[in-house]
């Protein structure tokens, strides 16, 4: 495709394409879809919606929120449902009276074993990509993190999340690490309020942002908090350039991909005390350092915010209030699955995928 970078990830209304979607998806500025719980009756419809969102945009990133625990969009006609991460931070603490340690290893080997199968299992499917992990540390008090997050320190997150990440790249899957610099300090949930976190940048970067640091090589794909880190910017982090150009990826060194979270959560297109429209936001994250912007949930009532956000945003690069970073669609692709899955029938016949689901938590 000769148009350049695609960085809109946006959904589609049910379990089949309409007209709309099919528009929508040969938009030149469409490089992905998010899947939801309400794109899911069974595997077969799966696979098809896949298929034909795929037919008209070979290379599309197809990604979903794909856990474990309460936040799992898939879980019946054969997925296997996932503990949610907190349940692999107490399997490190817990030695069984096997000695030091031995909760550790056994931690290891269950995130291991679960980024297997979630993978494979979405892949066997046609998905590419499950936003996971949640690398947010676990300070006990934020209402949207709870047991998404495997620990509170942030070592166990750091170590726990490599091996889910090469569970996953066992299924030949890339990850997505969130909520970077880290969403698990702050009560509110940005779904519907804007969090502010007033800590000092020294203490974020020595204790939410480490993972981020520590793990800079390995993540595929960073997604940036819907918080305000008000000693650092008075932008959320996904509108930051200070967040993600100096931060994330001078200081940290990060390569990958940088997604901006759903662009139609509240407060997200309140940016300097003003309401933008959702291509002036998309604008503003994409200058910020975001390489990908996702719309969630607006083609439900047909759509007009998903058809204003893509013509506004092309004709906003066309006259040259944005451009595209020339890395950025070459992160997108870097995303995209370099193997061929195997079929659900064979991956149930896999050993590998057998000796994972014997080792979950």
């Amino acid at each position: 495709m000769s148009h350049g970078h695609a960085p809109v990830v946006l959904d589609v209304a049910g379990l089949a394409l309409d007209d709309d979607d099919r528009r929508r998806l040969a938009h030149p500025l469409t490089g992905g879809i998010i899947l939801f719980a309400r794109n899911w009756r069974d595997r077969r419809q799966l696979v098809d919606l896949v298929a034909e969102a795929k037919a008209i945009r070979p290379d599309l990133l197809v990604c979903v929120d794909h856990e474990g625990g309460r936040v799992q969009r898939f879980r019946s006609d054969g997925f296997t449902p996932l503990a949610p991460m907190r349940a692999l931070g107490e399997l490190w603490m817990d030695d069984g009276g096997a000695g030091p340690g031995a909760g550790a290893m056994r931690a290891l080997e269950a995130a291991r074993a679960l980024g297997h199968v979630l993978g494979a299992e979405l892949r066997a499917c046609g998905v590419d990509l499950s936003f996971t992990p949640v690398l947010d540390l676990d300070h006990a008090g934020s209402s949207v993190i709870g047991d998404r997050a495997f620990h509170r320190d942030p070592r166990v997150v750091a170590v726990l999340a490599q091996s889910l990440i090469h569970g996953l790249l066992q299924a030949g899957m890339r990850n997505c690490g969130k909520h970077f610099p880290g969403h698990g300090f702050v009560r509110a949930d940005s779904h519907h309020e804007i969090p502010v976190d007033e800590r000092p940048l020294a203490r974020i970067l020595r204790d939410d942002a480490r993972p981020y640091e520590w793990l800079s090589g390995t993540l595929a794909s960073v997604m940036p908090a819907h918080v305000i880190y008000a000693k650092v910017d008075e932008r959320p982090a996904g509108f930051s350039q200070r967040w993600l150009r100096e931060i994330l990826r001078v200081q940290l060194g990060f390569e990958g991909a940088v997604f901006s979270d759903d662009l139609s959560m509240a407060g997200a297109r309140r940016v300097g005390g003003v309401e933008v429209g959702y291509a002036e936001a998309a604008a503003l994250a994409l200058s910020a350092g975001c390489d990908l912007v996702l719309l969630c949930n607006q083609s439900i009532d047909g759509g007009a915010a998903v058809d204003a956000l893509l013509e506004d945003l092309l004709a906003a690069e066309t006259s040259g209030h944005w451009q595209a970073d020339p890395d950025s669609e070459s992160r997108r692709l870097a995303l995209l699955p370099q193997t061929p899955p195997l079929a659900w029938d064979d991956l149930m016949q896999d050993a590998a995928y057998q000796r994972s689901l014997e080792r979950l938590p």
